[in-house]
Formats: C-alpha cells, sequence, structure tokens
C-alpha cells in the first residue's frame, strides 16, 4: 500500500520539498492561483465545478483541467454530491505549505517573523 501524501500533509503538518515544490508548481499559474483564492474564500461549503468556472469565466473544460492539476498538488479536495462535484480549498495542506516556507523565517530570532505573524492574526 503506497502512502497518499496529500493526506499525510493534511494530517501531520509535514511537507518536504518535493511536495512543496509540486504544491508552488500548481499556484504557479494566475488561473489556478486566483481558483485556488476563490475556494479559499467559499469554505466551508466549497463550490460545484460549473460554478467555479463560471465565476472564474473560464471555460469548463478549461476549468476542469485547472482543477486537476491543483488536486494532483493537494490543493483542492472534491466530492461528488448528486450530478455535481464540490471543490474546497485543502486548508491543511495549506497550512503544511505556509509552515514549510516560513518555518526558518526567524532563524532563533523570532522577532524577525513578528510582522508577519501580526499580518496574519488578523485573519
Amino acid at each position: 500500500m503506497s502512502l497518499d501524501k496529500s493526506h499525510y500533509i493534511g494530517y501531520s503538518g509535514y511537507m518536504d520539498i518535493e511536495s512543496a515544490s509540486t504544491s508552488l508548481a500548481g499556484l504557479a499559474q494566475g488561473t489556478r492561483l486566483e481558483t485556488f483564492r476563490l475556494l479559499v474564500r467559499h469554505e466551508p461549503a466549497g463550490l460545484p465545478a460549473g460554478e467555479v468556472a463560471r465565476l472564474m469565466g473560464v471555460p469548463q473544460n478549461t476549468m476542469s483541467t485547472h482543477l486537476a492539476v491543483l488536486a494532483r498538488a493537494g490543493l483542492v479536495t472534491s466530492e461528488r454530491r448528486s450530478r455535481s462535484i464540490i471543490y474546497r480549498a485543502n486548508l491543511g495542506h495549506l497550512r503544511a505549505l505556509t509552515l514549510f516556507l516560513v518555518k526558518d523565517c526567524c532563524q532563533g530570532r523570532p522577532e524577525l517573523c513578528e510582522p508577519l505573524v501580526a499580518e496574519l492574526a488578523c485573519c
């Protein structure tokens, strides 16, 4: 049985360089980045795939490709509800990616990260 990294990352908070690279590559395109941000704004309910395409002004087949890339990167999850597929941002994965990026930023000096933490606290 193989380990599904997206589940491992979401539950443990652990992320390695390969997973971080895959996630960042998934976001390294404008439509995908904006789609992910849209899904974050619609947590926890998520959005049907067709509604994501409509709100983004992208053809459904193109959006399907973008959502598949985001899903392979572990950034979104999908769930079938009747005839719709509901997409949600994987906030656990986002948390793990963010921690991976900033975990060593203070290098033992927490005052270096205080502005970042303060800005995130209002969220």
